[in-house]
């Protein structure tokens, strides 16, 4: 399989099959139909039976999906089948929330250092980490073998941030800062601005 084929459009929906699946299994249910998959998250039997045979056939006609089977088979897809350690840059409200939050490690990912500018921060504890300066964040990352950050600094801080990452090796950013990031093709970025997502929403209301 060429991951570059697939469109990103069909990888964003595979964490929303896998979360729904993931409720299913959790209530105890052992098969699922691309038709009761798409009610739970409102995409159409079509599409997900589209979506899910561009890895391969993982269901057969008339009996659906093994919930088991289909779990394991999109955890592997999307290489969540490990746990993925993070750095977080930027210790902030947003950055105390991550740190403190606990459904990460049951999805795949675990923080496991923490960065920040400020030296009235650099020393203070934040959940169960330590708050490490900035200044040291490529040797650190570098040392860790660490390919994903979170970032949630200011946006005048971002993209020098993000150059410090993609030197120590950083493969992934989910970037919270309200700014886009000029990056090297290697490395993906996905945007979470959550303003910008109200301003898409109020268009509708």
């Amino acid at each position: 399989m060429n991951s570059d084929k697939i469109p990103d459009i069909i990888i964003g929906r595979l964490p929303i099959y896998l979360r729904a699946l993931q409720r299913m299994a959790d209530s105890g249910l052992k098969t699922t139909s691309s038709q009761e998959l798409g009610e739970l998250v409102g995409v159409s039997a079509a599409q997900i039976r589209k979506d899910i045979s561009q890895f391969g056939e993982f269901g057969k006609q008339g009996t659906g999906y093994s919930i088991t089977y289909l779990l394991e088979k999109l955890r592997e897809i999307l290489k969540v089948n490990r746990i993925w350690d993070v750095a977080l840059i930027g210790a902030g409200d947003m950055g105390h929330a991550l740190a403190n939050y606990q459904g990460f490690a049951n999805r795949g990912f675990k923080i496991v250092m923490v960065f920040d500018s400020d030296k009235e921060k650099i020393g203070q504890k934040i959940g169960d980490f330590t708050i490490e300066d900035v200044a040291h964040i490529v040797e650190k990352i570098k040392a860790a073998d660490v390919k994903i950050a979170m970032l949630t600094v200011p946006a005048s801080a971002a993209q020098n941030v993000t150059e410090k990452l993609v030197q120590a090796g950083i493969k992934g950013i989910l970037n919270y800062a309200p700014i886009t990031l000029n990056m090297p093709n290697h490395v993906k970025v996905q945007y979470i601005d959550p303003v910008t997502h109200l301003q898409r929403m109020t268009y509708y209301l």
